[in-house]
């Protein structure tokens, strides 16, 4: 397995491998199974797979944990060894963003996907995602980008400026990996420091499985404003018998698709939900 530290190390071994088909899985470390997932999902797709690690100041607001984040290179690259990816990239931070970030020129993504949701709280967050996206695509230049479908909002702005900007890359999303008692992998579940914060999370997919179940139970299409209500006060009297407070960021029904906000839940929507639970944000969603 190659490890690739500079721009140079990755035009190289772009042009050593011109006449095979390259997938990217960018991540931010701290690999768990749902990133090697991706991995293997991209294995079945291309002839070589790489592997980026980097944890991107950009999307990081001044208040969050970019410099508590986990970072765990050693265990990282010897998983995706394990796994059979062929080259990491794992850049130092002045690698990506050599002139600093002070002056650095942005993708803005479309304010209909951004101003919602997770980029209502975190304004900034899905430039700074999309630009150092951009930045792995343009060294790479994969035939194929593979992510998740547990950042259901990256997901959608990631195609939107591959679409937008003729990026001559395949977009391709893997189904969200869960833990066995639902719980959605995520590299902040390592934040989960107890038992209670660990029983806590599950609420987030416990929320979204009952919403499911009442648009089932009411022959496949409910009013939004019938069950959302209802599900984020369950989430609130949940919070009150957890020895770990879970404080509700949102909870909304958009259409798959397009992200946009919708009155009817149908099997064309999908629900969002991102909460607290003691100190740790968690996302999950699900599609109805």
């Amino acid at each position: 397995m190659d490890i690739l530290k500079t721009t140079a190390d990755v035009r190289r071994y772009r042009k050593e491998n011109a006449q095979e088909s390259i997938a990217l899985v960018p991540t931010m470390g701290a690999l768990h199974n749902g990133h090697l997932a991706l991995m293997r999902l991209a294995i079945t797709r291309a002839d070589k797979v790489m592997v980026s690690i980097f944890v991107n100041p950009t999307q990081f607001g001044p208040n969050e944990d970019f410099d508590k984040y986990p970072r765990t290179h050693s265990e990282d690259l010897s998983k995706c060894k394990a796994t059979g990816i062929d080259a990491v990239f794992l850049p130092d931070v002045e690698v990506m963003y050599p002139d600093g970030q002070e002056h650095l020129t942005q993708v803005t993504p479309p304010d209909i996907l951004t101003d919602q949701l997770c980029g209502a709280s975190r304004p900034g967050h899905f430039n700074g995602v999309a630009t150092v996206v951009l930045k792995l695509l343009n060294l790479v230049q994969p035939d194929m980008a593979v992510f998740g479908e547990k950042d259901a909002q990256q997901l959608a702005i990631l195609k939107k400026m591959v679409q937008d900007l003729n990026v001559p890359v395949d977009i391709i999303a893997h189904p969200t990996v869960r833990e066995p008692d639902g719980l959605a992998m995520s590299s902040r579940n390592q934040y989960l420091q107890n038992p209670q914060e660990r029983q806590a999370a599950l609420a987030l997919s416990g929320i979204l499985n009952w919403i499911r179940d009442q648009v089932q139970l009411a022959g496949g299409a409910l009013p939004q404003q019938e069950v959302l209500p209802l599900a984020a006060q369950r989430l609130q009297d949940l919070s009150k018998n957890q020895s770990q407070p879970i404080t509700l960021e949102y909870l909304n029904a958009v259409h798959q698709d397009t992200l946009t906000p919708v009155e009817q839940l149908d099997q064309n929507t999908k629900v969002l939900i991102a909460a607290q639970v003691g100190d740790v944000r968690l996302i999950d969603n699900l599609d109805l």
